[in-house]
């Protein structure tokens, strides 16, 4: 029990550093908005304090509130993000001693608490593993703010493996049955359970997920101006929006350039495209001839292992994420070239499907057949219907904590300043 503690504070410790980081900034950089698709960076910060407060200390541990006053500027159901500038939200300064404090009775509890008693919260460290997952999508959402900022100072150029030297465009699952979701994993969302058996047929799903060079023909055989490629709504969003290439793209007229944290640079043709919505992804699957996979595709074909009859936690297997295996946790500003990761591929040979960019699937968002709220229904529930497209597989942004074959993320399908991208699947028989 000791080192599942350990492991707690590690991981509370990174994730904080990993958000202090990300804030080491001027007060104006923090407390201005940059997009009325995303908070104020200080609003976020202290935002994954009070998160932690209510969870860590108000429900799992029953210590009386430290700023029970502050609890309705920190409700992201409260205040739509575009509002968020006009709240009394804490100062820079205030915000760090804010979770600072709170921080250290956080681990206080940790030190106390059975980790082996019957509540769901302390159980495994569940709570502990909901608020560290919390801190690192927000960081991530944090990088997006930074992005869309356009205030240089946060490209990172970590080495990163090169590209592999080619293979199969795609690689076939058979027909067959397959456990979906997770009834094990300890730090499981509650939308990834219960576990449940779907028997798919059998399709071919990219190796690989579509690449910028491979995205650049799409767009100039005049993929945005054929409407035959573009669902209806897609198409008046395309038209609306004056939309020609993926976003943080421009072109001189020759070459096609991208802004990235502030630095114009050509744009990679060996990665993967990023930065794209779901209706881009989808008329590029139709100009190919392709479509995007459904959410249990894309679950079977990277985490599902048919000679052992089981899931993985990750393409490859148990083993923790390292920089052989996938691009997590920001080590590069950037996804990694296309097929970087050979030793990262799942058991049917697809490569890349944790890490480098959160990828589009077709499906909507609902819950898994007796799904269960826990430990509240703002967390998953409140969002599932026909709005919202669900994504997979983690991005360079995303940390490994927060990351494994089963974990969903969902979004509308016209958000592009997310680090998105997407593969395509046919059935077996097109």
């Amino acid at each position: 029990m000791n080192d599942i503690k350990e492991r707690i504070a590690r991981e509370l410790i990174a994730v904080r550093d990993r958000s202090l980081a990300y804030t080491d900034a001027d007060d104006d950089l923090l407390v201005n908005q940059h997009s009325p698709l995303m908070s104020p960076l200080v609003w976020d910060l202290a935002h994954v304090g009070n998160y932690e407060e209510l969870w860590v200390l108000r429900a799992a541990a029953g210590i009386t509130p430290l700023r029970p006053e502050i609890d309705d500027i920190y409700d992201a159901f409260k205040t739509p993000r575009k509002d968020r500038p006009s709240l009394p939200f804490l100062r820079p300064a205030e915000a760090r001693g804010y979770i600072e404090g709170v921080r250290g009775r956080v681990l206080d509890v940790l030190d106390e608490v059975d980790l082996e008693g019957p509540s769901p919260l302390h159980r495994d460290g569940f709570v502990f593993g909901l608020v560290i997952q919390h801190e690192h999508q927000h960081d991530e959402t944090m990088l997006a703010t930074l992005q869309l900022s356009g205030q240089p100072g946060l490209v990172r150029d970590g080495e990163l493996p090169p590209g592999g030297a080619g293979g199969p465009e795609e690689v076939h699952v058979p027909a067959g049955p397959f456990l979906m979701g997770t009834d094990t994993l300890p730090w499981a969302y509650d939308n990834e359970r219960p576990a449940t058996w779907v028997d798919l047929p059998g399709y071919w799903i990219d190796r690989l997920p579509v690449g910028n060079r491979a995205y650049l023909a799409f767009m100039e055989d005049g993929g945005y101006d054929d409407p035959r490629w573009w669902t209806p709504e897609g198409w008046q969003w395309r038209q609306r929006r004056g939309i020609t290439a993926p976003l943080f793209w421009t072109s001189d007229g020759g070459t096609w350039h991208r802004t990235r944290f502030g630095r114009v640079e050509p744009v990679p043709m060996d990665e993967p495209v990023q930065h794209v919505s779901w209706y881009e992804a989808d008329a590029y699957a139709r100009w190919a001839g392709k479509r995007l996979p459904t959410e249990a595709e894309w679950e079977k074909a990277c985490g599902w292992d048919p000679e052992a009859r089981r899931s993985r936690r990750y393409p490859w297997g148990e083993a923790d994420p390292g920089p052989s295996l996938a691009n997590l946790g920001h080590r590069a500003s950037h996804p990694a070239p296309l097929g970087a990761y050979p030793a990262g591929a799942s058991a049917y040979g697809a490569e890349q499907m944790v890490g480098d960019v959160w990828e589009w699937t077709s499906s909507w968002f609902h819950g898994y057949p007796g799904f269960r709220s826990f430990p509240y229904k703002e967390y998953s529930e409140v969002f599932f219907g026909e709005e919202y497209r669900v994504l997979r597989g983690g991005s360079w942004a995303a940390d490994p904590a927060a990351v494994r074959t089963t974990f969903r993320n969902w979004d509308y399908p016209i958000r592009r300043q997310i680090f998105t991208g997407f593969r395509c699947a046919r059935s077996e028989l097109v």
